[in-house]
């Protein structure tokens, strides 16, 4: 189950209905021998319509995984009908035998779907650097078949869990001007989360009517305001993936520019910032989640003293601990932005605790009260009205623990 959060409010034209897909839609996931515990470890999900409208975006690491390359290279991505999903291996760092093996389970998914091998993507997520065990995958994709049904939502997210404690997903109908449409997406992330557009992956459907070039406008940004503004641990992925289809089946068509792409695009927006802030909770042994604000003049600037802040391990140990220690925030920031000598202005939760670079006085008490729940904001001035945010989880002993030992 997903967690409330302060800081995202349910619009009033999103009604949250667990249940089935959006019309057109068929998933499933199955246990194929990938993960030593025999959990759920391949997933397919089909959309049955013709005329699938979709929208991708993928990591931006110089190390790529196979799957990535195969579906920049022979995956139409405007017109993606099936997904073909794995756990347990990423595929990644695999060379020429990981691309036949991404091939393969290309081609394996495209029989069990019914549809053309470039309207396939896949995905992977796992250990790197070990070969897949693509019989298992085929064999398994073969039994996924059979399993495909509208409501196998459920089974898919679990399918594609890898160190992740709970599966992450949203289902709600959205109130448009134009008529009622349903949106449902699944996602995955716990460690290695820090995306560039966790091993991060994400699945969203629809069955709204929408153009390539208003499914592929709207996905960009709502990626850029969710799952490019996360952090677990600082550390980018060779596996990112995130892609929308959209089935049209309800006969309800989003225009561009119109009330209905506002709201589907607001509907959209709650759906991506409610799965990326249940992969920050779930960070691999997360307590806490951060969100830090930061204002400059202009929005790189104040993007990168967010990202310094958010991944830096002393302020996540800070923020493990409940400890308001102002000065791991303003060594983030002086890390990162160094062009000029800064004065910054540095407020946690509603205390400011620092003045134009200069310490000021504040009720300790009170402060330790605040930074010892389950949410605690951080927000930085540089001068400006530029904005960024970031959410960040905190850093653990277990997080530690569970790197330590993933391997082996």
């Amino acid at each position: 189950m997903i967690a409330q959060s302060r800081w995202l409010e349910t619009p009033a034209h999103v009604t949250e209905r667990p249940g089935e897909l959006p019309a057109g839609f068929r998933a499933s996931g199955v246990a194929a021998g990938l993960k030593p515990s025999g959990a759920r470890d391949v997933a397919l999900l089909v959309s049955d319509a013709r005329d699938t409208v979709s929208a991708a975006r993928f990591t931006r690491s110089g190390v790529l995984a196979a799957p990535v390359l195969l579906c920049q290279k022979r995956v139409r991505l405007e017109a993606i009908r099936a997904v073909v999903a794995n756990s347990g291996n990423a595929n990644a760092a695999t060379g020429n035998r990981g691309l036949e093996d991404a091939a393969r389970m290309q081609g394996a998914a495209a029989m069990a779907s019914g549809v053309r091998e470039d309207q396939v993507a896949v995905a992977s997520t796992g250990v790197i650097g070990v070969p897949l065990d693509a019989r298992a995958v085929i064999k398994g994709i073969a039994s996924a078949r059979p399993q495909l049904r509208p409501d196998g939502a459920e089974d898919f997210s679990e399918a594609i869990r890898t160190t992740d404690a709970y599966a992450k997903d949203v289902a709600v109908d959205v109130e448009l001007p134009s008529g009622t449409v349903r949106l449902t997406a699944q996602a995955k992330g716990a460690g290695m989360i820090s995306p560039a557009f966790a091993t991060m992956l994400c699945f969203v459907q629809t069955d709204a009517k929408l153009a390539p070039e208003t499914a592929d406008l709207l996905l960009g940004v709502c990626v850029k305001r969710s799952f490019d503004r996360v952090s677990v641990d600082g550390q980018l992925s060779t596996n990112d993936t995130a892609i929308l289809m959209a089935s049209g089946a309800s006969g309800v068509a989003i225009e561009p520019e119109s009330d209905d792409e506002l709201r589907f695009g607001e509907a959209l927006d709650w759906a991506l910032r409610r799965l990326a802030l249940a992969i920050v909770a779930d960070g691999e042994g997360s307590k806490r989640i951060g969100r830090v604000l930061v204002r400059a003049h202009d929005e790189h600037t104040a993007a990168k003293a967010a990202r310094a802040i958010a991944n830096s391990p002393l302020v996540k140990a800070a923020l493990h601990g409940g400890d308001p220690n102002w000065g791991r925030i303003a060594q983030a920031v002086g890390g990162a932005v160094y062009d000029a000598p800064l004065a910054p202005d540095i407020w946690i939760e509603d205390a400011q605790v620092c003045a134009g670079g200069v310490a000021v006085a504040y009720d300790e008490a009170a402060l330790a009260l605040a930074v010892s729940g389950d949410e605690v904001e951080y927000t930085v001035s540089l001068g400006g009205e530029a904005e960024a945010e970031v959410f960040f989880s905190d850093l653990s002993h277990e997080y530690v623990t569970i790197n330590a030992d993933y391997t082996t």
